[in-house]
C-alpha cells in the first residue's frame, strides 16, 4: 500500500474536515500521514464536533499553533497551511511517501503570511527548479494548462513556438496518454486563418515539432496516430461529440480549460503537478469558508479521486 502525505490546508477552510470524514475510505486506498499537529488537530475536531478518527497519522512541529477563525483569511492559517505543503514535500523528498496529496489553501492567506509562491505549482517548479505541468480533470476529460495564473492580457504574448513545443513533449510523456490529446487554438475560430489573430500560426509549428520529435523517438515508421490534434475552434472543443474522440486537453489559458472542465465536472475533477520528481495531486476546489465549521455536508469526492490517481499511477 502506497503512503501519502496529506498536507491539510488552510484550517479555516473545509480541508480538515474532509481529512477527518474521508480518513476510513482514504486509509483503504492508501496509509495517510496528515501533515498537521495534534494541537491543531484535536482544536479542529472539537470545532468541528468530530471525532478523531483511529489510527490518524499527524507529525508534529509544523508551524506556531493558532485560534481557528472558520472562514477568515488570516497571517496564521495561511502559514500553517504553507507549512503543512513544505513538509509534505520534504516526506516525498526524502522517499518517506510515494506521493503528495493537497486540500485546498487560500491563496491571500499565502500572501499575507508573507509566501512568495500564488499556489502550490509556483511553489513545486521552484523547489525543484522543473516545469511542472498543471493537468485538472478525471478520467472522463483531463485538462493540461499551458499558462496558468496570469492576467488575460499576457496570455498571447506567452504563445511561443520553443515554449510551447516543450511543452507539448513533457507532457505526453509525464501524462501518458492513450490516443490523440486535442489542443486548443487561442481566438474565436481558431483565427479563421488569421482574420481573428495569427497565434494559432505559432501553436500549429509548436505542434508539427512536439509530433514529429515524439514520432522519431518512439522509432515510428508507418503513419501513426498524431500525438496532439491541429488546433481546434476553443468554442466547440467540449461539446459532446468533439468530446467522443478526446480525453485530453491542452489549453492555451487557465478559463478557457477550466470552465468547461468544471461546468462538466466540478464535484470530481482533481488538480495534478506533472513532470516534476514527485507526484502532487490534490482537490480542484477550493476552502470553501462560507460553509467552513457550519455542520454543513461537504463533498469529499474530489479528495478522493486525488488519492485514487495517486494509486493508480506507475
Amino acid at each position: 500500500m502506497k503512503k501519502v502525505a496529506i498536507s491539510i490546508g488552510d484550517l479555516n477552510g473545509i480541508g480538515i474536515q474532509l481529512a477527518l470524514e474521508n480518513h476510513e475510505a482514504v486509509s483503504k486506498l492508501v496509509e495517510p500521514i496528515y501533515c498537521i499537529d495534534q494541537t491543531m488537530l484535536t482544536q479542529a475536531a472539537t470545532k468541528l464536533n468530530l471525532t478523531i478518527p483511529n489510527h490518524f497519522q499527524t507529525v508534529e512541529d509544523i508551524a506556531p499553533s493558532f485560534t481557528i477563525e472558520p472562514g477568515k483569511v488570516s497571517k496564521a492559517s495561511g502559514a500553517y497551511a504553507y507549512a503543512s505543503f513544505v513538509k509534505a514535500v520534504e516526506l516525498a523528498k526524502e522517499k518517506k511517501v510515494d506521493a503528495v496529496t493537497t486540500l485546498p489553501i487560500h491563496k491571500k492567506a499565502w500572501e499575507l503570511a508573507g509566501v512568495k509562491y500564488k499556489g502550490h505549482t509556483d511553489a513545486l517548479r521552484d523547489f525543484f527548479d522543473a516545469e511542472a505541468i498543471m493537468m485538472l480533470g478525471c478520467p472522463k476529460m483531463y485538462v493540461a494548462l499551458y499558462t496558468e495564473h496570469i492576467p488575460l492580457k499576457e496570455v498571447a504574448k506567452s504563445i511561443n513556438e520553443a515554449d510551447l513545443t516543450r511543452f507539448l513533449i513533457d507532457f505526453y510523456h509525464t501524462a501518458k496518454p492513450t490516443s490523440t490529446v486535442a489542443v486548443l487554438g487561442l481566438n474565436p475560430h481558431a483565427g479563421d486563418n488569421g482574420v481573428l489573430g495569427d497565434e494559432e500560426t505559432i501553436i500549429q509549428k509548436a505542434i508539427d515539432h512536439a509530433n514529429s520529435t515524439l514520432r522519431q523517438a518512439q522509432g515510428m515508421v508507418a503513419e501513426p496516430v498524431e500525438a496532439y490534434s491541429d488546433p481546434l475552434v476553443p468554442d466547440v472543443a467540449f461539446t459532446p461529440n468533439v468530446r467522443k474522440h478526446y480525453t485530453y486537453y491542452v489549453a492555451m489559458y487557465h478559463d478557457q480549460g477550466l470552465a468547461p472542465l468544471k461546468a462538466l465536472y466540478f464535484d470530481e475533477g482533481i488538480n495534478v503537478s506533472l513532470n516534476l520528481p514527485i507526484l502532487r495531486t490534490s482537490v480542484d476546489h477550493g476552502t470553501a469558508f462560507d460553509i467552513a465549521y457550519s455542520g454543513k455536508e461537504v463533498n469529499g469526492l474530489s479528495y478522493l479521486n486525488a488519492v485514487k490517481y495517486v494509486v493508480g499511477s506507475g
